[in-house]
């Protein structure tokens, strides 16, 4: 996974000099635009991060409010957008993160451990993320890390092992909170990756700017035996728009979201018809948001979008209308899934080892027992497995090449090995498990919807 790109000079304290650094170094350097903000000692990480970053400018605008933002179309119609180059191939295989990846953790693990764990109990009764704890990942730019640098983001190459790593160390916090988090980066990656010209320019200056929009990528459609690779959300060809009918359930803030990125199935008018991505403003006619809570993941604010004729411009297609594009949302939209399976599945471990050595039943510490001790060692052992199978296929996403094996082996882990390890986790417990003043069952409750969330996320 270490990748190294070539030389490029840089300047500090008015010197220019010349480096070689890992991408994700950049992403620390992003770190450096909030080095004076009082979020890094809320969270108690400033001598941490501006211990390694370095001073990077950030182009934007700020508009006067979320409410009243107005998306101004920009760009060049038709064109193809900044692309992202993929990683280059290290030559061996190693699972160490690099430097710069380590620091990239240790800030995402500080937010998780020191905002949004605190956060995560409250936010999941009431099934809303708290303000504050969206506002200090939006001060972290967070929502620009798959954004190319070119266009005011903090990406020099494919982003999806940063954002796995991202995702994973966020998780730990909680699962709500971390899709909430990470939703509007989806969006703006999303249409960093398969967007045009006219889109990135007229949508991603509001990401990269100070006050980014609410966003979400909506695919999960609200059926029994729900197929996200054939949905019933269409999209019809009306002269230069398109017309979108339908519900899309489970997309996170979905009543405060300003921009959706929609799938829908298009009739090629030929009786073919492939799903593809649609951008959709909220404030368009025929728009209508619901609440709609669920039994995990309730603090990511879960609501359903309806589509009732809804009509976009046809230069909000995102992609390729042949299902090709579609197809690559869903990969890394699951791949998003594996990640945060593994950051709730560590906290499970976490948390049940130092329990079970101090319960003592017998005179005894319960770890003593066999029984215990391997369902113990069976989680570590679980979760040493998925994290390995959702790394290779976001190494071999980052490096541009066919990953569709890999994320389909790593979801399979994640969503059945997950979905135990929550389940081990409230059986340790034993009757603490079942009461919420432990945590474990909200993250049995959360690692449920590993197997079964699509969309909403990805890296």
């Amino acid at each position: 996974m270490a990748t190294t790109t070539p030389s490029r000079s840089t300047r500090r304290h008015g010197v220019a000099s010349t480096e070689r650094r890992d991408p994700l170094g950049h992403v620390i350097a992003a770190l450096g635009a909030v080095a004076r903000s009082d979020v890094l000692d809320r969270l108690g990480i400033r001598k941490q991060t501006e211990k390694g970053v370095f001073t990077i400018a950030r182009t934007g605008f700020t508009t006067a409010g979320a409410a009243g933002r107005a998306f101004t179309r920009a760009g060049r119609r038709g064109t193809p957008g900044t692309r992202v180059p993929a990683t280059t191939r290290p030559g061996v295989f190693d699972l160490t993160p690099t430097e710069d990846e380590q620091m990239l953790v240790d800030v995402a693990t500080e937010l998780a451990e020191e905002v949004v764990r605190p956060a995560a109990a409250e936010a999941d009764e009431s099934c809303t993320a708290p303000e504050e704890v969206l506002a200090a990942a939006r001060e972290l730019g967070l929502q620009t890390l798959g954004v190319p640098e070119s266009l005011g983001g903090i990406s020099e190459e494919r982003s999806a092992m940063a954002g796995t790593l991202v995702a994973e160390a966020l998780a730990r916090g909680d699962l709500g909170l971390a899709v909430a988090t990470l939703a509007p980066g989806s969006v703006a990656t999303a249409i960093s990756l398969w967007g045009t010209d006219d889109q990135q320019q007229t949508y991603l200056p509001a990401f990269t700017g100070d006050e980014p929009p609410a966003a979400a990528l909506a695919l999960t459609e609200p059926q029994v035996l729900f197929d996200v690779l054939a949905p019933t959300t269409t999209a019809r060809r009306d002269g230069s728009s398109y017309v979108l009918d339908g519900t899309k359930a489970l997309v996170p803030l979905a009543v405060t979201a300003e921009l959706f990125v929609v799938g829908a199935l298009v009739d090629d008018g030929g009786g073919h018809a492939s799903p593809a991505l649609f951008l959709v403003e909220s404030a368009t006619d025929g728009v209508r948001i619901e609440s709609d809570p669920a039994m995990g993941v309730r603090a990511a604010s879960l609501g359903r979008l309806h589509l009732d004729g809804v009509r976009v411009p046809a230069e909000n297609l995102l992609g390729d209308a042949d299902g090709s594009t579609y197809a690559e949302c869903v990969r890394l939209s699951r791949l998003a899934w594996c990640a945060l399976s593994l950051g709730v599945g560590q906290a499970v471990l976490d948390y049940v080892t130092p329990y079970v050595k101090e319960r003592k039943a017998f005179g005894e510490p319960v770890a003593h027992r066999q029984s215990v001790a391997f369902m113990v060692a069976d989680i570590a052992t679980e979760l040493e497995a998925m994290r390995l199978l959702t790394y290779q296929a976001a190494s071999r996403a980052a490096q541009g090449r066919d990953f569709s094996r890999e994320v389909a082996l790593a979801r399979r882990a994640c969503g059945e090995h997950g979905m135990r390890i929550g389940l081990d986790g409230v059986q340790l417990l034993g009757g603490h498990g079942f009461v919420k003043e432990h945590p474990v069952e909200r993250w049995y409750r959360d690692l449920r919807s590993i197997g079964v969330m699509e969309g909403a996320v990805l890296v």
